[in-house]
């Protein structure tokens, strides 16, 4: 009797080692299978989406471009089609991934939609008149300096507002959401009421109702709204350094080398310098 107990202890003891074993076993699979995903999910985030390889099985490149900037991205309302300088180096981005400039979608973006859009994978890259900051570093990468800007006003032709030092208080500045300008504009004069609209196209327009003494963003954008309206000028003066670049996802490192490629080609090409001249009628300072 003693030694039937004995044996069914030994049994039980042996059982109860194997189940462990197993739980043991599946806690491993469980945990190697979650790493393994985790590891793909990181590797998808740091660059693994490969966007280059997404554009050349779709057909198509899709960026996001301004609707309302004229020179740089706007609706033309008799084509319906968008010009502009960031148009067409939009376009030679698509004729050098997939060898047809036509291969291409326009999304319209704003200052404030442009880079949630970029990041859940509405767009694959903004051309949109974007500085390079490093508070935007954190949130996508950016390509090499494709325009050189600098942040001024725009105002009335008889306005005597000649510098920004003009700028008093009880004055109103307008400007568009999510820009950099305003930022700037509160630094550079304090005590001036700020009002921010959706868009240029709507600061434009508050300007000419007399609900602001100027518009300030960089000086690129204002020569295209002084062109659309002889009775307003840009001020010579710039406070500001503003460099534009293209934006991608973070991580996305095989797309962005492909479009310092681009850049790069454009500007040894002369290319570049056909652009610039076509719509800012005048060529890059060297």
């Amino acid at each position: 009797m003693k030694g039937k107990t004995v044996w069914k202890m030994w049994i039980t003891l042996a059982l109860i080692a194997l189940l462990s074993i197993t739980a043991l076993a599946g806690c491993s699979s469980e945990s190697s299978t979650s790493n393994k995903g985790d590891g793909a999910k990181s590797t998808e985030t740091s660059g693994g989406t490969n966007t280059l390889e997404k554009i050349k099985k779709r057909g198509k490149l899709v960026v996001g471009v301004k609707y309302d900037l004229n020179l740089f991205g706007l609706k033309n309302p008799e084509t319906g089609k968008v010009e502009g300088f960031d148009i067409d180096i939009a376009k030679g981005l698509a004729k050098k991934i997939l060898g047809d400039e036509n291969k291409i979608e326009l999304k319209e973006v704003t200052s404030k939609t442009r880079i949630p859009m970029l990041n859940n994978g509405e767009i694959d890259a903004i051309i949109a008149t974007m500085t390079i900051t490093e508070e935007r570093k954190k949130e996508v990468d950016f390509s090499d300096v494709y325009f050189m800007a600098g942040q001024s006003l725009l105002v009335k032709k008889d306005s005597k507002i000649n510098s920004v030092k003009d700028l008093k208080k009880g004055m109103t500045v307008l400007t568009a959401k999510g820009s950099t300008s305003a930022q700037n504009i509160r630094k550079v004069a304090p005590e001036v009421n700020v009002l921010e609209f959706e868009n240029y196209a709507e600061a434009f327009t508050a300007l000419k109702a007399g609900q602001g003494d100027a518009l300030t963003t960089d000086n690129a954008l204002l020569w295209g709204m002084a062109k659309q309206d002889p009775n307003y000028r840009v001020l010579d003066e710039t406070f500001t350094e503003e460099p534009y670049g293209i934006a991608v996802r973070k991580g996305d490192k095989e797309f962005l080398q492909v479009i310092n490629e681009y850049l790069k080609e454009i500007k040894e090409n002369g290319e570049y310098d056909k652009i610039y001249e076509k719509w800012i009628g005048k060529k890059p300072q060297q």
